[in-house]
């Protein structure tokens, strides 16, 4: 049987877009109720992608500025344990995937792709003149 990843698209079963979003919603509250980040530091819970076969689900973790993602995704690991039980407790669902946190990248690609076009078209305008 696959661990494969169940991306996010519209091949997606019902049953595992009901999950991913369970999921999503039940994280967001846990994070929000019982961590205390700093006031200077932005983490967003992006999206839930549970495996097929819903054993593991990939919960994609953005943190504002950078630097600062090692040491949120490292606290949130050690906690995962906690989370995993109150995620037990509320969802009526078996099994409930286990869930593991993973810095989004998605993001930060896009934000380089945006900062790369704006560029090539500054340099268009510079040329024009």
């Amino acid at each position: 049987m696959s661990n494969r990843i169940v991306p996010t698209s519209s091949r997606i079963p019902l049953r595992g877009k009901k999950v991913n979003s369970l999921l999503e919603h039940e994280i967001g509250k846990i994070l929000l109720k019982d961590f205390a980040f700093s006031p200077e530091v932005l983490v967003t819970l992006t999206r839930v992608e549970t495996a097929s076969n819903m054993i593991e689900a990939k919960a994609f973790i953005s943190v504002y500025p950078e630097t600062k993602s090692a040491g949120i995704l490292n606290a949130l690991q050690k906690s995962v344990y906690d989370i995993q039980y109150q995620i037990n407790r509320t969802l009526r669902t078996r099994p409930v995937p286990k869930i593991r946190f993973v810095k989004e990248t998605e993001i930060s690609k896009a934000a380089r792709i945006e900062e790369l076009l704006t560029q090539a078209k500054d340099k268009e305008e510079i040329e024009k003149k």
